[in-house]
């Protein structure tokens, strides 16, 4: 049977990281935390499960990711972030394939499933979901890629299967903390594509806006999720629209 090791990036999360570890005990045979200087009790608590702690000032989200994959022993990698668990359908989905991930007829080198948010207080059945993302792989044919903060997995050669049963994504607990971490994101996102030099126009940031929240709130029917649906897609909105608003405003102050 192949074993697997869980891969977590951390920075202050000591109220979600234990829930994240003890939903990935049942299917990984170690755990990897790879912490970004915390100064609350995030190691202190992921101590209590592994001692495969690795310091590391933030390098980025994507940069993490691929050092905690170095510093796996195995070569099958689970990767959760700190506000996600695995539900208990996908933990029987993974143990289920876990005996046969070195030796498929196909060679099968990741697996895609989907991932539910838990917004404030209520699951979002449709604005953010089905999210699907690969988190089962390969570390052999697999590595963190995309534009931070935004990474995604690439999966050089080989399939990649959608498994049953959701990542569980208890994301902001208030409106307050998701306008923070538009804040944060949208500063590294604006940076990410000045050092790209991609051009931004005047009218991208209403363009790429309103269609960020069109999408969100119609296309994807995030109506049916009442009230939380429209805040998160008029937030989900504002994050493109601050994004390009930044790289325009950074870019003509010089900085």
């Amino acid at each position: 049977m192949a074993k697997i090791s869980a891969c977590i990036i951390s920075f202050n999360e000591e109220k979600k990281i234990e829930d994240c570890i003890k939903s990935l005990l049942p299917v990984v045979d170690e755990i990897i935390v790879v912490d970004s200087l915390s100064t609350d009790r995030t190691k202190e608590i992921a101590g209590k499960y592994t001692d495969k702690i690795h310091d590391q000032k933030f390098l980025g989200h994507i940069e993490q990711k691929n050092l905690a994959i170095d510093k796996a022993s195995h070569d099958w990698i689970l990767s959760l972030d700190c506000d996600e668990r695995l539900s208990s359908e996908l933990q029987q989905s993974i143990l289920a394939i876990k005996e046969q991930l070195d030796g498929a007829p196909v060679q099968v080198n990741g697996y895609r499933m989907p991932r539910k948010t838990f917004y404030i207080y209520t699951w979002l059945n449709h604005c953010w979901y089905p999210d699907i993302k690969t988190r089962l792989f390969n570390r052999k044919v697999s590595r963190w890629g995309g534009v931070n903060p935004h990474d995604h997995l690439i999966v050089s050669e080989g399939e990649v299967k959608l498994l049953n049963g959701d990542i569980q994504h208890y994301s902001f607990d208030s409106i307050s903390q998701h306008m923070k971490t538009i804040d944060s994101f949208t500063e590294i996102g604006a940076r990410e594509i000045i050092k790209k030099g991609k051009k931004v126009s005047l009218l991208d940031p209403f363009s790429h806006g309103f269609w960020t929240f069109f999408k969100t709130y119609f296309i994807k029917r995030g109506f049916l999720d009442g009230f939380p649906g429209i805040v998160v897609s008029l937030l989900s909105g504002m994050h493109v629209f601050v994004k390009y608003s930044k790289v325009i405003m950074i870019r003509r102050a010089g900085d």
